[in-house]
């Protein structure tokens, strides 16, 4: 009977604990997104991104483990690295073997055919099924490789990211330009020459040492990254491959840049400058950016003032534009299950996707009467909002972290439209595929090549491209030094593969 009894009594234990257990979860959670509240223990995930580090960071990190923990049992470790580390910091963590389980992968392809990522196409068919059908089907044959698997779940953004010259409105209305008018790089001498002599306190043309892509203009894609310079025509589907720097349409652009250059359009640090945006306030008349529709609204709050854009390239979906904002996770993660279903989440749920980007309702943003998220600026000694100041105690990085078409709008000074995203989903269903969507060439037994042509590339593209330097001086030795560095080796191989890809196609 004594035994009988203290069963009993352990058995009353635990129910009352479990009782308690189901209480406080009930208590203190929400409903979940599409299921019941996750019950048990959670498993962390560590995930590193890219961006810089946030004064609130750890904030928002705790309110997103809360809300993962509570729907399906997963909190996360999150991890941003700067802009000039991350890349370095990620093939560190790779070849280490250093642990982590999720990561934006800014060269994919590369690390993927190394062997770094988890193949995914089972888990799409399976838990990650929801945001398999989430994300437009054009995203996916960008990102399946050459041997048909996928590695890595895209951003579900614009499909095609088209150059854009932004200018400040405020000087385009005091001098009623007409901005559709310049679609050209030769088109823009008069204007800027308008602003050099009228406009003295602004820089006339803005460019930096990663400078941009002009090749563009002319319907060019890269086929690999920028470092190895070798280039497509996008619509020509017998096109081949080029040293882009060889063509006649490069000789143009550099020559143009550098008449810029001579005559101080251009910023004289250009060839020094980091890349990314402007600092807010900056004065500066012309700068590109790549970008899909309503990009002037976010590029104005940047920058503190409103920009107009104009679109200068065609609306062409490459390989470049579908893989520029990839997740991946990590093939040595001990938790793929919990991997794929962070993944999903973040893909399919609007709190989650919102607290990332946004972070928390009420102390970084609040919401206006239209739903839209405002978000909050610091204040002055006296408690009064600063209109300028920006939103520095958290940032998520849009493009790397899930899909956008379940993100609230942005309201406040310079607003989105309200219909914002259905205006995405039209612009998406109107581009053009280019011919070598989704083509990835394995380079892996050219790596001393490839690697030899990025340290040529880094010596003279950034004053070539910028105008800084005499082309007729420059541009034989850049070729030369390629050639030395064995881009030859690289375009013959990149062509035949090219060449089998698209006979497979046909």
């Amino acid at each position: 009977m004594v035994k009988y009894a203290r069963r009993l009594r352990s058995l009353m234990m635990i129910s009352m604990l479990l009782l308690f257990t189901f209480y406080t979860i009930g208590c203190f959670g929400q409903p979940g997104f599409d299921d019941e509240p996750h019950v048990g223990d959670t498993v962390n995930l560590i995930y590193y991104t890219i961006g810089e580090p946030d004064k609130d960071l750890r904030l928002v990190n705790d309110k997103i483990n809360e809300i993962m923990a509570r729907k399906i049992g997963v909190t996360i470790t999150y991890i941003k690295v700067s802009w000039q580390e991350y890349e370095d910091r990620l093939n560190t963590l790779i070849s280490a073997g250093s642990p982590f389980d999720i990561a934006f992968a800014p060269d994919y392809a590369t690390t993927a055919m190394r062997g770094a990522w988890l193949r995914l196409d089972d888990h799409l068919a399976g838990l990650g099924k929801d945001m398999y059908e989430a994300i437009d089907p054009t995203f996916w044959q960008g990102v399946r490789m050459n041997d048909g698997s996928i590695y890595g779940v895209p951003t579900n953004k614009e499909l095609a990211v088209r150059d854009q010259w932004m200018y400040p409105a405020s000087i385009v209305d005091k001098h009623h330009i007409d901005i559709t008018k310049y679609n050209t790089l030769e088109s823009l001498e008069p204007l800027l020459r308008m602003i050099q002599q009228k406009e003295p306190d602004y820089i006339p043309m803005e460019l930096d040492r990663d400078s941009h892509n002009f090749f563009a203009l002319y319907g060019y894609e890269y086929i690999m990254n920028h470092k190895v310079p070798l280039m497509i025509k996008s619509l020509d589907p017998d096109a081949p491959v080029v040293n882009i720097f060889e063509t006649k349409e490069a000789r143009q652009v550099l020559d143009t840049l550098r008449h810029y250059y001579k005559q101080g359009f251009i910023n004289k640090d250009a060839a020094l400058r980091e890349p990314g945006g402007l600092k807010r306030g900056a004065k500066v008349f012309w700068k590109s950016s790549g970008g899909g529709p309503l990009s002037e609204t976010t590029w104005s709050k940047d920058r503190g003032y409103k920009i107009v854009a104009n679109p200068v390239t065609p609306s062409t979906v490459t390989t470049e534009s579908v893989r520029g904002g990839i997740m991946t996770v990590n093939a040595n993660t001990k938790h793929p299950v919990e991997c794929i279903k962070f993944l999903n989440l973040l893909n399919t749920d609007p709190e989650v996707r919102n607290l990332f980007n946004y972070g928390i309702e009420g102390i970084h943003y609040t919401l206006d009467e239209q739903g839209q998220v405002v978000p909050k600026t610091d204040k002055d000694s006296h408690g009064v909002p600063i209109p300028d100041a920006p939103a520095s105690s958290y940032s998520g990085v849009q493009y790397t972290q899930g899909n956008w078409f379940i993100l609230k709008t942005m309201g406040g000074d310079n607003p989105d439209p309200l219909d914002k995203w259905e205006q995405f989903r039209q612009y998406n269903a109107g581009v053009v595929n280019s011919t070598v969507l989704g083509f990835t060439p394995d380079l892996s037994a050219l790596t001393a090549q490839t690697d030899n042509i990025e340290m040529v590339w880094h010596k003279y593209y950034p004053s070539l491209m910028t105008g800084s330097v005499d082309v007729d001086a420059i541009l034989p030795k850049f070729n030369e030094e390629l050639k030395q560095a064995g881009m030859d080796d690289v375009i013959r191989e990149v062509q035949k593969q090219l060449d089998a890809w698209r006979s497979g196609r046909k």
